[in-house]
């Protein structure tokens, strides 16, 4: 406020006097929660964005209209939806928005900015577009109603709606820096640069900045909708070495160590400035062989030199390298969805099976192959730069001469989605927790084009399974179903599983509130700091 008259003059002086005769007081100390990761992300636009950490920071500044119980992944709850209803047919879903819920820039939020932002991401097709793939129409009814009309049932539409991608932006706010919504939107839209290092959502977090393999920072949103956040700031610090997580939680320059393995969470678990969190991931490492043959010469697709492969591998010893836990995945269904396999149905190594085997698809001298893989890139303990030498000592032993291609993450990654790989070693991240996340890995999937298993590469069981998984809403059926699917791909798949980590979250005991939920590690507005 403005002082006017004697106010601005001899009062104003009186003041300064005083104060004069007392010590500064300094401002408090911002609550400042520092996680320690290994960035993954290529983009922070909620519409491109389809790494684990990009996720991480969605969590934090964008809500979507339903989300996961803090610590279930088997349970959805509303978001900023506070109810919904499907008809009989499962092909139209109603939702009905919270009242009241605004924007950081201040804008209200309507049903017709959800309509907006997943018009948006069809538009984009991007890496995440995917699911929305049964989605026919988003209509507005009114202000407050937000109707899905679907192409068939989706049994895991809610579940998918979970991921950062169906997050609900500022429709005018993103207008206004270049974004496009609809059909011509991959085209036209100009929004992301703005996205990289802004939020426009309706989270407990702003987003402030990010500096690429550096750092992401949030900050407080004082308006959100569920209540002020009680930490003033969270700084995702670019950590991609377990060994240097752990040291900079025990040195205290990070309060969250999401990425150490068993044997380093063992040496935290007596310092009594330390908690350990543990909890089972839907993480999966896995190995890729491309089923076109013009990249390998037919080496790779040949379904009886990913058998080989698959008999080659020493699992126990990869689990060593996580520390000692970890689990065999049986298929890339992996453990823990309702219907997968559980463990003991989990391959075994047999080097003479993998001989055999090499010698029935032609090659009785082994052969030479390269192996392409990110380096410093890890999640859950496993480290894919000791990972790669472990799988070309497992393989040497067969006769198949590996040659190591490690390469930076953002080269490496684009070669990978453009399906030019003849063989990769990667890591998949649940995007959704439904059993049919995995059809991602199924002929015509995200991740099966990847690996070059097209429908035209594709026998017409896999892809009647497939198309009966897309729909099935009963769950006796689908567990039927995803039964067959597993069983087929023990013996057909493109891919080799290799390791399921068990996650190991450090926390200074100063951190308060943490709830482990591997689809969101870290859930920033759950918690506090002394």
């Amino acid at each position: 406020m403005r002082l006017h008259g004697w106010l601005a003059g001899g009062l104003a002086l009186a003041v300064l006097a005083v104060a004069a005769s007392f010590p500064a007081v300094s401002a408090p100390a911002p609550r400042t929660l520092v996680v320690g990761v290994g960035h993954d992300q290529t983009t922070l636009d909620p519409a491109r964005g389809y790494e684990i950490v990009g996720g991480l920071v969605h969590k934090a500044t964008y809500n979507t209209l339903v989300t996961l119980a803090p610590g279930d992944i088997g349970t959805i709850v509303p978001d900023l939806a506070e109810r919904w209803r499907v008809t009989p047919d499962g092909k139209t879903y109603v939702f009905t928005l919270r009242r009241g819920v605004r924007f950081v820039s201040g804008n209200e939020v309507t049903a017709q900015d959800v309509k907006w932002s997943y018009d948006r991401v069809k538009g984009i097709r991007g890496n995440p577009s995917f699911l929305f793939d049964t989605i026919q129409a988003v209509e507005v009814r009114d202000a407050r109603t937000v109707v899905i009309r679907l192409t068939q049932p989706d049994p895991a539409l809610l579940a998918k709606m979970t991921f950062g991608a169906f997050a609900v932006l500022d429709s005018k706010t993103v207008e206004a820096r270049g974004g496009v919504s609809g059909p011509d939107a991959r085209e036209r839209d100009q929004a992301q640069r703005w996205l990289d290092q802004n939020s426009a959502g309706t989270g407990p977090f702003i987003l402030r900045r990010w500096v690429r393999e550096s750092e992401v920072v949030v900050e407080r949103n004082p308006s959100y909708w569920g209540g002020p956040p009680k930490l003033d700031r969270v700084i995702f610090r670019h950590l991609p070495q377990s060994a240097t997580q752990k040291l900079a939680l025990e040195a205290g320059d990070i309060d969250i160590a999401l990425e150490l393995n068993a044997e380093q969470a063992r040496a935290l678990a007596a310092n009594p400035n330390v908690q350990i969190v543990r909890g089972p991931t839907t993480d999966l490492f896995f190995l890729l062989a491309n089923r076109n043959p013009a990249l390998s010469g037919g080496i790779m697709s040949n379904p009886k030199v990913v058998q080989a492969i698959r008999y080659a591998i020493d699992y126990e010893g990869i689990k060593q390298l996580a520390g000692g836990v970890g689990i065999t995945p049986p298929t890339l269904v992996g453990v823990g969805f309702a219907g997968a396999w559980d463990e003991s149905r989990a391959p075994r190594r047999d080097v003479a099976r993998a001989r055999q085997l090499l010698a029935e698809a032609g090659y009785p001298n082994g052969f030479e192959i390269e192996l392409e893989y990110a380096t410093k890139l890890g999640r859950s303990g496993v480290e894919m730069d000791l990972l790669a030498p472990k799988i070309q000592a497992d393989l040497a032993e067969v006769g198949i001469r590996v040659r190591l291609k490690p390469g930076d993450l953002q080269t490496t990654l684009a070669n990978y989605r453009a399906g030019n790989e003849a063989f990769g070693l990667w890591l998949w991240g649940a995007d959704f927790p439904d059993i049919n996340d995995r059809l991602a890995f199924l002929p015509n999937g995200i991740v099966g084009k990847r690996a070059g298993w097209t429908d035209e590469r594709a026998d017409d069981l896999i892809k009647s399974l497939r198309d009966q998984a897309m729909v099935e809403t009963d769950p006796r059926r689908r567990a039927q179903i995803w039964d067959r699917i597993q069983a087929y791909l023990v013996e057909n798949s493109p891919f080799v599983p290799l390791i399921q980590p068990v996650a190991q979250v450090a926390l200074r005991r100063t951190v308060k509130g943490y709830v482990f939920n591997n689809q969101f590690r870290v859930q920033p507005f759950l918690l506090s700091k002394d």
